[in-house]
């Protein structure tokens, strides 16, 4: 633990955290990177068209689902190009320096005879282009620019490797010059059945008019053509997919005195020609004002759930770059033509239409559509950070998506690309139980927080549906649902341990909202399933022994409980009830201390799955924590997700020290030089001993540069965990009972609840526990404190009175708490 309390400090001193406080106005810093460029991936995102290339200026293929073909420019549900290169004088300009602002993304291009270029990158919202600026430096004279542009319009599905695949379904681009700008087009049907016909186009363009133009199957920049062939080159340029063509387009810019600024957009769209003219042309008319609004509305995003942690400034700091990691993955796709591919093996004609589709996007580059557990997991963090509209149109286009899907069954699909294609979750599937389970749970969730009883009731009879499907799935009539969850292993028992747990907890919030709409029929169903199985939990899971932890999954006939050390086995402490988490007190502190071992947690945090004896047949290298043999061998890789999924653990029971050690990996992700691949960008797996990092992978191999769901396992335990800050808005009630760390003060300011905010500020001096909240919100308020174990309470006081109040006994330790109303309060609990 003290190795990465040091490693905190460290980083806090080198990226400037000294004196930063909830209260600043100053706009988060960017993050730059000198070194290995070219080996970095760099994301820019709007909510309708996102580009992805490396940090040097290039654009290497990219990506695995569409071998080659993730990167490059692309608005749902189509891409544009594969990438945009600038020359000067004659020179290619490569970038020697990457930062990475909040919504935007600069580089220091190196020209010839010193020449330095500033590029600018930045996607407006609302729109389908991207922007990229150029800023020649003052007394730069004529600079002979050059522009390449390379297209690649396809669709986001067929992937490769599906059937039919892209080698099929991709037609050729045609290229063209209108005077002004480049365009590239992709008309047709592909001839593969049940495709429809399409006009597809791209356009590049300046606020400048080019001097020259040229058209041809290269036109890259200093790229070559080496495409990702078998065996797989160091580095390549384009996927083996590939059929686009290119355009160059030169100017001569006269720069005088002062520094000059020259905009380029790359604008597109499925539905022709006209509609990417138009978006093109609004893009170039006010581009600096374009940036300027993004700026703003990051500003925006900052200014919620800022909070001030002096004794982790890491964490502070993560706070700020995770609440810009959920900005940056809102995206959109119009006119979905839904159908099932049954995991890339058929192509049937669309069952139906969602004329609009908005989401948070899982990670880039490889799996930028819509998912359910990321969705499920990331509202935790999106609730948190405020961004509530955010979740409840991801929330919105599952149920749409699954309804036309499952013919109202209430199943939730696992995975959606944005043209429609649902690659698995339809009733015949035979799996992601946990994502329908999880739907409840995460309306609920979001109600609590907004109070928005017309979001629950739009998703309440889906909810409802979602949790009879889920409890029809039960053969042999245990209680537990049937059915894949989060792990999909071999050797696993039918039902699995993460969907059990996530049952208890959708049947319970399902309840709530029953009760709430006074739907009193359902309220009793739900709590009466809910109840049977929060009795039977224990004794059904807890697998004991050396093992220390609950079985993953139980067999059948018998439930006979199978161990095989998955990352799941957290899940009974991360899922909090009404009354608290779901796994008991005593196990957990077991199953936490078990998990925290180095068999199953690293330098980088939590292992996908844990290491058994080394007598195990299935092998397993590194320490081992028990003589459990297993035929599942150790999976040492360490996801976003599993750090989060420890880290709300930790934090339920009250156990902050060794939270600290989950919420540090997450956050060095983004934070630390020597391990970041994009600045400021949580990713999908850490540097692990089994996966390696992507930093040492080539760019068709790695696992996602940004990914939302980490998010959970920073912005949850720090605002919701230790601000306490606890909404029931659904209620009219609002919680705030910190837990605030010995010696030490902790704060948060406009952290949105309903349509209103609370700003907390706790503290522990001496043998007071003070916690000052502004509530602006219309709410009943419970202000209370967490105390430390064994403390005696001899006073309590709501500003400078004397009050009444209780002592609760919780999971994560005695809560003193209080009631007061709205507005701002000062609670002072004195400690003997």
């Amino acid at each position: 633990m003290k190795r990465h309390v040091a490693a905190a400090a460290v980083i806090g001193a080198v990226i400037g955290l000294a004196g930063y406080g909830p209260t600043a106005a100053a706009p988060v810093a960017g993050l730059s990177e000198t070194q290995r460029l070219g080996d970095r991936r760099f994301v820019v995102t709007g909510d309708r068209l996102y580009q992805v290339g490396a940090e040097d200026a290039t654009y290497p293929a990219t990506g695995w689902h569409i071998r080659g073909e993730m990167g490059g420019f692309w608005t749902p549900p189509i891409k544009l190009l594969d990438g945009v290169w600038f020359g000067a004088n004659g020179t290619w300009l490569k970038a020697e320096r990457f930062t990475e602002g909040t919504g935007y993304t600069t580089m220091t291009l190196a020209g010839p005879d010193g020449l330095t270029v500033e590029r600018t990158d930045v996607v407006p919202d609302g729109g389908r282009a991207a922007l990229i600026g150029l800023r020649f430096p003052a007394g730069a004279g004529t600079v002979h620019l050059t522009m390449d542009a390379h297209s690649e319009l396809l669709s986001a599905y067929p992937w490769g490797w599906t059937t039919p695949g892209q080698a099929a379904a991709n037609l050729p681009d045609a290229g063209s010059f209108d005077g002004r700008n480049l365009i590239f087009r992709d008309r047709g049907t592909p001839p593969v059945p049940n495709a429809r016909p399409h006009d597809w186009a791209a356009l590049v363009g300046s606020s400048l008019t080019p001097a020259g133009h040229a058209l041809g199957a290269g036109m890259r920049g200093p790229q070559g053509a080496v495409v990702c062939g078998d065996p797989t080159p160091a580095v390549c340029d384009d996927g083996p997919y590939g059929r686009g063509t290119g355009g160059r387009l030169t100017y001569d810019v006269a720069v005088g005195a002062s520094a000059r600024t020259v905009w380029f957009a790359v604008a597109g769209s499925d539905q022709g020609l006209a509609p990417a003219q138009a978006e093109l042309a609004r893009a170039l008319h006010d581009p600096a004002g374009a940036l300027a609004a993004k700026r703003d509305a990051r500003a925006t995003v900052a200014r919620h759930s800022r909070v001030d942690l002096p004794g982790d400034r890491l964490l502070q700091r993560s706070v700020e770059w995770s609440k810009q990691n959920l900005a940056d993955s809102v995206q959109e796709s119009r006119d979905l033509h839904v159908f099932a591919s049954n995991e890339g093996t058929e192509y049937p004609p669309p069952a139906g239409v969602v004329d609009r589709a908005r989401w948070i996007g899982a990670g880039w580059p490889d799996y930028p559509w819509i998912f359910a557990t990321d969705g499920e997991y990331s509202a935790f963090a999106a609730v948190a950070a405020g961004q509530f509209a955010a979740i409840e149109g991801h929330l919105r286009t599952l149920r749409d998506l699954s309804e036309i899907t499952n013919g109202r069954s209430g199943k939730v699909v696992h995975e959606v690309t944005p043209d429609g294609q649902v690659y698995y979750g339809t009733d015949a599937d035979v799996g992601n139980t946990d994502e329908t389970v999880k739907f409840p749970s995460a309306v609920a969730l979001v109600w609590r927080w907004t109070g928005d009883d017309a979001f629950r009731d739009d998703l309440y009879d889906f909810s409802v549906r979602a949790m009879r499907y889920a409890l029809g799935l039960d053969a042999d009539a245990d209680g537990w649902p049937e059915g894949s969850g989060n792990v999909e292993r071999p050797g696993m028992g039918d039902e699995k341990l993460d969907v059990a747990v996530y049952t208890i907890r959708g049947l319970l919030d399902l309840a709530d909202m029953a009760r709430a709409k006074g739907d009193r029929a359902t309220a009793a169903w739900a709590e009466t399933q809910a109840a049977r199985r929060a009795r039977n939990f224990e004794p059904a899971w807890w697998y004991g022994g050396d093992a220390r932890s609950y079985a993953d999954s139980l067999t059948d006939p018998g439930d006979v409980k199978v161990y095989q050390r998955y990352w799941i086995g957290a899940t009974p402490m991360e899922a909090e009830l009404p009354a608290g988490p779901v796994a008991s007190t005593g196990h957990a502190t077991t199953g936490l201390a078990q998990r925290e071992r180095d068999c199953f947690t690293g330098e980088f945090g939590f292992f996908h799955t844990g290491t058994g004896p080394t007598s195990d047949p299935a092998g397993n290298p590194g320490p081992s924590c028990d003589s459990v043999v297993s035929a599942v061998p150790s999976e040492r890789d360490i996801f976003s997700l599993g750090n989060a999924i420890m880290a709300v653990a930790e934090g339920n029971y009250g156990r902050t020290a060794p939270q600290q050690r989950y919420t540090t990996a997450n956050a060095r992700s983004q934070l630390d030089p020597s391990v970041w691949e994009m600045p400021g960008a949580m990713p999908e797996i850490l540097p692990s001993p089994g996966f390696g990092s992507n930093m040492g992978k080539d760019f068709l191999s790695r696992s996602s540069v940004i990914q939302a769901w980490g998010t959970y396992g920073v912005l949850w335990p720090v605002i919701h965990q230790q601000l306490g800050v606890a909404p029931d808005l659904g209620h009219g009630r609002l919680a705030v009972v910190p837990l605030i760390p010995a010696g030490r003060q902790i704060a948060g300011t406009d952290i949105l609840v309903g349509t209103g905010h609370v700003d907390v500020r706790a503290a522990a001096r001496g043998n007071v526990l003070s916690v000052t909240v502004d509530a602006a919100v219309r709410a009943r308020l419970t202000l209370g404190a967490v105390v430390p174990a064994g403390a005696q309470v001899t006073s309590v006081t709501v500003d400078g009175h004397a009050a009444r109040a209780r002592r609760v006994q919780t999971a994560r330790g005695d809560e003193v708490i209080t009631t007061t109303g709205p507005g701002r309060h000062t609670l002072a609990v004195t400690l003997t």
